[in-house]
């Protein structure tokens, strides 16, 4: 069945305090960007699946104005996949090509064959401090779940199990869609990590979990009986651009570009990547644009 329960995100831990738990329900979130994107079901599932993991490591961010910014380019032919969340719960994402659909025999999304293998999985946290923490990793699969985890293990060297899936309606719309990120702490033994593995192996996907209705946190509870939940977070799309935004990139050109759209184009329409909103500049608003400019 479809759920229509609200998104969320659910942090917990577990075996003791060995392992540390964020799952997340994003079927509205994924559904927000599919809408926003008219994307084919193999390029949702793509978008969806690295969105739904960005708000999980967001989750752990401390103030609402940090963000988590995820680049994805696998040389496959969705292009570069870009997603962004805040310690808020706001999370957005695109890609370059949304409208391709590719399956494998089985009949399932091959979202492996839109990404493409041939680049790297790049997770920048903005803190607030002077720069941002970024590390990259190659690709292994494209298939994004098993990236994150080879970026967790190698670049952050957390032992991590990464489950994310995208569930999509015969019309394209959105049917489920959830993630969950189980990390060993550095004290976990071998007997945790034992644990952890009989775990994972037993797990379905995180569609179908979704799909059932389940919540996130009984899910948690259902998998790992001693859970302690720590703490439920908001999860939602929203995209903060506005024309003010676009007025100051436009600042940023060259005073010969501006003074091209004023006499040639006569005026200027710029497009939001994430949520496709476009904004109209009249050739009097990008003279004022070009006098502060010039003034400054």
């Amino acid at each position: 069945m479809t759920t229509k329960q609200n998104d969320e995100i659910v942090i917990a831990e577990a075996l003791g305090t060995s392992i540390r738990i964020h799952a997340a329900r994003s079927t509205q979130l994924v559904e927000a960007a599919r809408i926003a994107h008219d994307s084919a079901a193999t390029c949702t599932a793509a978008l969806g699946r690295t969105m739904t993991v960005t708000a999980l490591i967001a989750s752990d961010l401390k103030q609402p104005d940090e963000h988590v910014r995820v680049r994805i380019s696998g040389n496959g032919p969705i292009g570069v996949i870009r997603a962004e969340a805040d310690g808020a719960g706001n999370v957005r994402g695109c890609g370059d090509h949304m409208q391709l659909y590719a399956s494998r025999a089985d009949g399932h999304l091959d979202v492996g064959k839109v990404v493409g293998t041939d680049g790297t999985l790049q997770v920048s946290r903005d803190m607030g401090l002077k720069e941002p923490f970024t590390g990259t990793v190659l690709l292994s699969s494209g298939e994004i779940g098993e990236d994150f985890a080879r970026y967790f293990a190698i670049s952050e060297q957390i032992p991590s199990v990464v489950s994310v899936g995208v569930l999509v309606n015969t019309d394209s719309s959105v049917s489920a869609a959830g993630g969950m990120i189980i990390q060993l702490m550095p004290f976990a033994g071998e007997d945790i990590i034992e644990a952890v593995e009989r775990v994972a192996a037993s797990m379905r996907p995180m569609s179908e979990y979704m799909s059932e209705g389940i919540e996130v946190e009984d899910l948690i509870l259902q998998l790992f009986p001693d859970a302690r939940i720590l703490e439920h977070k908001p999860l939602r799309w929203h995209c903060d651009c506005s024309k003010e935004h676009f007025a100051d990139a436009l600042a940023g050109l060259q005073k010969s570009d501006l003074e091209a759209m004023i006499n040639e184009d006569h005026g200027a329409e710029a497009e939001c990547h994430y949520c496709r909103k476009k904004y109209r500049f009249t050739e009097e608003e990008l003279r004022e644009i070009l006098e502060k400019k010039t003034r400054a």
